[in-house]
């Protein structure tokens, strides 16, 4: 029965692998977009960083008033087509 090779030797990629344990994700603050939904907003809420959520609150706000502008051009596209 044919076996897998095996080497001996490791990479860079495959020691730096073997390092400690990384930082738990509670730790660390997310940066860049993150959805502005009730999961992000509640799990913002869990980790309790008072600077992430007030992060959160500004993209979710920004996020419904987007939304609430997309609907009210919406509504009045329907209306002009009847």
């Amino acid at each position: 029965m044919p076996t897998r090779k095996t080497t001996t030797k490791t990479s860079k990629k495959s020691a730096a692998r073997k390092k400690g344990p990384a930082k738990p994700a509670a730790a660390a603050f997310r940066s860049g977009a993150v959805p502005p939904y009730g999961v992000a907003i509640r799990e913002a809420v869990a980790r309790g960083n008072p600077r992430e959520m007030k992060t959160l609150a500004t993209a979710a706000r920004q996020y419904l008033k987007n939304v609430q502008s997309a609907l009210g051009a919406l509504d009045k596209s329907l209306t002009t087509k009847r």
